[in-house]
């Protein structure tokens, strides 16, 4: 029984976390017996390698059956640590993906030396299926991407504050509206609860440049998208003036360490 409980664990959580994870696990198990020498680490084996092969050589061939692409990294937009492509978290509809090309082109006209970074976007596979922690990832048609950041140079930089790209939070000024502080009072504890997904604060001396974070969401904003989030109290200070700008509600996350937009 408890081989049983641990195995529908890994399951799940493999499900969860990548999508595919759990399917690969439960089909290692299938192919080899428990009967077998050093059945632990065959079993181990076999699903490292059959989960790679899948994540890097099928799926993307397969993901579009689906109407979802891989986003590619390029010399103006990648993902922002290797496990978002790991757990197959890179995927977007074609529309989306031409938006975030383009707008990563642009940017880079702008600042040449600095990149579009993406955190989460969409599993490969089903609408409608959930991407933890997200509550809206799950069509192909919405995307977190990084705010840019200046060293202590005051020089921009593709450098990130925290190794995830969230839980590190431009907070509010006292003259600023803290939305974060509204939405706990109004009991949504979970607000700011990205804070314990850094993976690791690697970069502290690491600021908001508003200058470089200001000129990408414009261009964002231009862009064919339906909705674009950030917290209230940057969309005052970095002035910011669109209808295509909302706030996500204190039932979500809290939207200052990224940016969130999507497509309809």
């Amino acid at each position: 029984m408890i081989k049983i409980f641990i195995n529908l664990f890994l399951i799940i959580t493999l499900t969860i976390i990548t999508q595919i994870g759990g399917f690969i696990y439960w089909l290692s198990l299938l192919f080899i017996s428990n009967k077998k020498e050093k059945y632990k680490v065959k079993i181990f084996s076999l699903f490292v390698v059959l989960y790679l092969s899948s994540t890097f050589l099928i799926i993307p061939k397969i993901a579009p059956f689906f109407g979802k692409v891989k986003i590619e990294d390029t010399n103006k937009l990648e993902a922002h640590n290797f496990i978002t492509k790991l757990c197959n978290r890179n995927y977007v509809t074609p529309k989306l993906h031409n938006v975030i090309t383009n707008v990563s082109q642009s940017f880079n006209k702008e600042f040449p030396k600095i990149k579009v970074i993406y955190l989460d976007a969409n599993f490969p596979f089903f609408d409608g299926f959930p991407l933890i922690p997200h509550l809206s990832h799950n069509d192909g048609k919405k995307i977190d991407i990084s705010f840019v950041y200046e060293n202590k140079n005051k020089e921009t930089t593709n450098l990130k504050p925290s190794n995830s790209g969230y839980g590190i939070f431009e907070e509010p000024k006292t003259d600023e509206i803290n939305q974060n502080k509204k939405c706990k009072q109004n009991g949504n504890w979970q607000y700011n609860f990205t804070k314990y997904f850094t993976l690791g604060h690697s970069n502290k001396n690491l600021k908001i440049s508003e200058k470089a974070t200001k000129v990408l969401i414009e261009i964002i904003l231009k862009s064919d998208i339906h909705k674009l989030f950030i917290e209230p109290h940057l969309k005052t200070r970095l002035k910011l003036k669109n209808e295509k700008i909302r706030f996500h509600g204190c039932k979500a996350v809290r939207h200052d360490d990224h940016i969130h937009f999507q497509i309809k």
